[in-house]
């Protein structure tokens, strides 16, 4: 019999996952040790090879025929070996030995010839024919090892997975030289340790832009035929998202940037319009239509990979935050910074893009701590977003959602947030919200009738007839598209709720917090919403912070425009006097900057609005005239918009109040005389003085102040000569102020007549008139500050 067959089998991949880890290490080791015995034994054998062909290449071949040449002293023994005594052999003994002695045998043959000893010599042999007999080196393949890898698994199974690796020979390795050394151990990959070719800067920048350029048609390619057909081509949403773990060092960080935003993109296109939610059990179980199964595996499969998505960002951004504790053979920790801000930008879009579909609150979660991020462009970008959600929002549900996660966000810091982040709250679409009522006024819902009432009231078939309309009518209520007003104001009331809660914490704990102004702002612009139970104690806390004196100008027109819209509003039944911030106001005026800071005066224009124009029934005629002759003084001290708006604000206050056109008389009206430094507008006795800016103001180099400054010195008429041009009456104070802004121009005055002057075009300055050069020496010819104290005099004395 044969030998016995071995009839054990290999056990398959699928069988080694059933076995324990503990053997499966076992086995691996067993192989690693057994490799590494065959190379050994392989390369002591190519040794013991190498060193035979030296030394038999280190010798010549010598003829079998030529006797080895002998030393002196061999000589010396032979001869003494010819005269032994031969009488002692016999002749035929003799002759044999001395015919032998004629032919080469074994003492003289060559040892070290590779031919056995009974083989003949042969006549014509060669040289060529010895040097062939000589032993070569054959060049064999090196063994191959196996590097195993990680798995795979597709539809087949679970897929093993290994590279060849050659193993270098000694006498490769001797070959090699120092540098190209120094290089393989230099230039190895980090994943599977082979030596990489030499390549120089330029053909390194080449292969990385063509490395580059497959993997932006590859993503543009699946970014395509998603778009092209979502719901089929589900999976190559996933090979596209999987492209975010992108290993190769030379083009991770730009692709893993590319594929960011174009999933962002992506997903804002095949998003449906509304939210899906979970299949419950029954839905599940259920048989249901082909294309319904197929519609569900869509979006379930979307839904999926979305949060994917947001996971992948989110880890982005903490990786950025852990730069210190986190390190990355892939990316290195100045790379995290730039992929964290395209993972910001593209969050930001999904919050505006997308408030309707799923996991939007968690993006809220994401975006809203970052406005208070020390990265100035990450917090600019998120308080944009955040304020482009508010003015997008028409019902009310997402706004009102990223206004608690901000009010948790100030509590938790301890109002110790940046300000940019309560001004985000300013660009919230609130203007109704719900007065307090009774239940059934706040929320009227049709009431259904009960059984006992039909049964009482209806018959048979007018209770039939009865539950059919009614459940129509919830049907139709269930199917109605838009949302219905009462709901609009339940979630704009919650919001404002919560808004409010904000500042009032804030008021109440953190009065020199940075926040500060901002909460004043947001109080002046929803103030006429607050519940009216409130505004006895909001305007103590008004008043207390102005009379403080820890506050600056601007934030006291803040807090005297909030205490006005609170009376302005339904404060209107309220019996309040407040003479007090109408003081303050009065005493602040001359405060503000005469520089380039006209936002202030944009702010103090509407405190006046809301103080006089809309209050004049509550207004006294020594308070508007006190009022008018302080606004004229500080037009000569500031920039020409905002001289442009205190004037259009002079023309609207003398329109509401007639009786003020006696400050354009000379003549005195009543005892006492003006006192400008006093700060009360009650007791100033400003009606014993005359608007005598106006004269020079008619001088100013502004042709637009002029034409104001003419018109409210013949009594700001409607109609005549006097009267200003349509664009410029029909127009508010504020919307002439920033129409006339300084921000678009650039004008220097000149200093002296001799200065030359280049002309603009019309479109790119205010200033420009057909006569600019006599208007500019009319303003060189403006006498000094004393005159003008003295004309000031005079005419007082009058």
């Amino acid at each position: 019999m044969g030998p016995r067959k071995n009839t054990k089998r290999v056990p398959n991949f699928r069988k080694l996952l059933k076995t324990s880890n503990v053997k499966l290490a076992n086995k691996l080791k067993n192989k690693q040790y057994k490799q590494q015995s065959v190379a050994k034994k392989y390369k002591k054998e190519q040794k013991q090879l190498r060193q035979a062909a030296r030394d038999v290449s280190a010798r010549t071949a010598k003829p079998l025929d030529q006797p080895k040449r002998k030393r002196p002293d061999e000589e010396e023994e032979e001869v003494e070996v010819e005269v032994l005594p031969l009488d002692m052999l016999q002749d035929d003994d003799l002759e044999y030995m001395q015919s032998m002695g004629q032919r080469s045998f074994f003492l003289n043959r060559d040892l070290h010839s590779g031919e056995p000893i009974h083989v003949k010599k042969r006549k014509k042999e060669n040289v060529i024919e010895q040097y062939e007999k000589v032993p070569r080196h054959l060049q064999t393949e090196p063994l191959k090892q196996l590097i195993h890898l990680l798995p795979i698994k597709d539809k087949r199974g679970i897929i093993p997975q290994s590279i060849e690796r050659p193993i270098l020979t000694e006498e490769g390795e001797e070959e090699m030289t120092e540098e190209d050394q120094q290089h393989r151990e230099g230039k190895e990959i980090v994943a599977g340790k082979e030596p990489l070719q030499v390549l120089t800067t330029k053909e390194l920048l080449q292969l990385r832009r063509k490395t580059l350029q497959e993997k932006k048609i590859h993503i543009a390619t699946l970014a395509s035929s998603i778009l092209t057909e979502p719901d089929n081509n589900i999976k190559k949403l996933k090979e596209l998202r999987s492209m975010l773990m992108e290993q190769d060092p030379n083009v991770a960080v730009t692709v893993r940037k590319l594929v960011m935003v174009s999933l962002s993109e992506v997903f804002k296109d095949i998003a449906p319009s509304y939210r899906i939610r979970s299949l419950t059990e029954a839905e599940k179980t259920a048989k249901v239509r082909k294309e319904t199964l197929h519609l569900r595996e869509f979006e379930e499969g979307l839904v999926c990979q979305y949060k994917f998505y947001l996971e992948n960002l989110e880890q982005t951004v903490k990786d950025w935050k852990q730069m210190k504790k986190k390190k990355s053979d892939v990316v290195s920790l100045k790379a995290y910074k730039g992929l964290a801000e395209v993972a910001v930008k593209c969050l930001s879009e999904l919050l505006v893009a997308l408030p309707h579909f799923n996991f939007h609150n968690n993006i809220g979660v994401m975006i809203v701590p970052l406005m208070n991020d020390t990265s100035r462009k990450i917090s600019e970008m998120c308080c944009r977003a955040v304020e482009k959600l508010f003015k997008q929002d028409k019902i009310g549900q997402p706004s009102l959602a990223v206004v608690k996660i901000i009010s948790g966000l100030v509590k938790s810091r301890n109002y110790e947030v940046k300000p940019e982040v309560l001004k985000t709250l300013l660009a919230l679409r609130i203007k109704e919200v719900e007065v307090k009522k009774d239940s059934e006024e706040i929320a009227p819902k049709k009431r259904f009738m009960t059984c006992k009432e039909k049964r009482k009231n209806l018959s048979r078939m007018q209770r039939k007839w009865k539950k059919a309309e009614e459940k129509l009518e919830k049907e139709l209520l269930e199917t109605e598209a838009s949302e219905s007003k009462n709901k609009k104001l339940k979630l704009h009331t919650e919001t404002l709720n919560i808004v409010f809660l904000t500042y009032f914490r804030i008021l109440k704990k953190a009065q020199k917090s940075l926040v500060l102004p901002a909460v004043l702002e947001g109080l002046a612009k929803f103030a006429h919403l607050i519940n009216v139970e409130f505004f006895d104690d909001l305007l103590v806390v008004l008043y207390s912070l102005i009379d403080s004196g820890s506050l600056n100008y601007r934030e006291c027109f803040h807090c005297i425009q909030a205490a006005f819209h609170v009376l302005s509003g339904q404060g209107d039944v309220l019996n309040i006097d407040p003479m007090k911030f109408y003081t303050h106001l009065y005493k602040i005026l001359f405060a503000l900057h005469a520089g380039d800071t006209n936002e202030d005066v944009l702010i103090m224009l509407q405190c006046i609005d809301v103080m006089l124009t809309k209050r004049r029934k509550q207004v006294s005629l020594q308070r508007a005239t006190a009022y008018v002759k302080r606004l004229t003084i500080l037009a000569l001290n500031v920039l020409p918009n905002s001289t442009i708006g205190i004037l259009a604000t002079n023309r609207v206050l003398m329109n509401s109040f007639p009786k003020t056109d006696i400050l354009l008389d000379n003549e005195s009206h009543g005892s006492g005389l003006y006192l400008p430094e006093l700060d009360e507008p009650e007791y100033c006795n400003a009606q014993n003085t005359a608007l005598w800016e106006l004269h020079y103001l008619q001088r100013h180099f502004h042709p637009v102040v002029r034409r104001f400054a003419a018109h409210l010195s013949v009594g700001a008429p409607s109609e005549g000569s006097g009267a200003l041009r349509a664009e410029l009456s029909r127009k508010h104070a504020t919307e002439l102020f920033e129409e006339f802004s300084m921000k678009e121009m650039t004008f220097n005055p000149p200093i002296t007549s001799s200065m030359s002057y280049k002309k603009k075009p019309a479109t790119q300055s205010a200033f420009l008139d057909s006569d600019l050069q006599r208007q500019i020496n009319h303003l060189l010819e403006i006498p000094s500050i004393t005159a003008d104290l003295k004309f000031a005099e005079d005419f007082q004395a009058k």
